[in-house]
């Protein structure tokens, strides 16, 4: 199937690894070029190489207010079009309600959530129809997670502004779509089972509860976000997908 992404532009934050990553490899596995983004230099100029020349790499962070202007001012000055962006951001600080910082919830609130706004908001005055804004957030859009407190404080939000613009950039022809991901096998996923007092016990026990029986792996979440930023995609909108491989039981 041809999802025709060939020579389409799309700006991937976070896409040092993880699953903003594993995003933006198959996006250029199908044709597109993409521009990458990430905090540390060097890393963003790694993973900008490992992609090949159709990707660009630029360092920066997501709570900049100055990123959303020069990353689309990238992806036109360097590809020569601008077709939409995913927002892709590093999980905060994990914790529990007493552990949680007045400073890790400001930071996370300006990475997370005001600054995937703010991107979203600048693409969405730049973006013509066809064109969509993409999110990564999190199964616990529906359902907390343990020892995620922050996360779970946000997510859900996010997702309400993601529907919120659905509405709002629909008649424009420009779509809105966030992704739900569960415990796909990334480094942010193995950092959180490392925590616990034996790594592989709590990994077993996660797998337990998911109907496949197993992590999900990183390109399979990448390609399920290919697709939904794709023109094969173009009459879904406003939708939340799980890639969870069945964990949430609900409809």
């Amino acid at each position: 199937m041809d999802l025709g992404l060939k020579d389409r532009v799309y700006v991937v934050t976070g896409a040092t690894r993880g699953l903003g990553n594993a995003a933006a490899r198959e996006l250029v596995a199908d044709g597109a070029k993409v521009v990458v983004t990430g905090r540390d230099e060097e890393r963003v100029a790694d993973a900008a190489g490992e992609l090949g020349p159709n990707a660009f790499g630029v360092a920066v962070d997501n709570a900049d207010p100055q990123a959303p202007a020069r990353l689309i001012e990238a992806a036109r000055e360097r590809f020569g079009r601008f077709d939409g962006i995913l927002v892709s951001v590093g999980g905060p600080a994990p914790g529990f309600v007493a552990d949680n910082t007045d400073e890790q919830w400001e930071a996370a609130f300006e990475s997370v959530f005001l600054g995937a706004v703010r991107l979203a908001r600048a693409a969405a005055q730049e973006l013509e129809a066809g064109g969509v804004i993409g999110f990564v957030l999190s199964g616990s859009v529906h359902e907390p997670i343990p020892g995620l407190t922050i996360s779970n404080g946000l997510r859900p939000g996010l997702a309400g502004f993601a529907k919120s613009i659905a509405d709002e950039l629909g008649p424009r022809g420009i779509r809105v779509v966030g992704l739900l991901p569960a415990r796909i096998d990334t480094d942010r996923v193995r950092e959180l089972d490392g925590m616990s007092a034996d790594p592989q016990a709590t990994r077993t026990a996660h797998e337990s509860r998911i109907p496949l029986r197993r992590y999900g792996r990183p390109e399979e979440f990448g390609r399920t976000a290919a697709f939904l930023l794709s023109p094969a995609a173009s009459y879904l909108t406003g939708i939340m997908v799980p890639v969870d491989g069945g964990m949430r039981h609900g409809f």
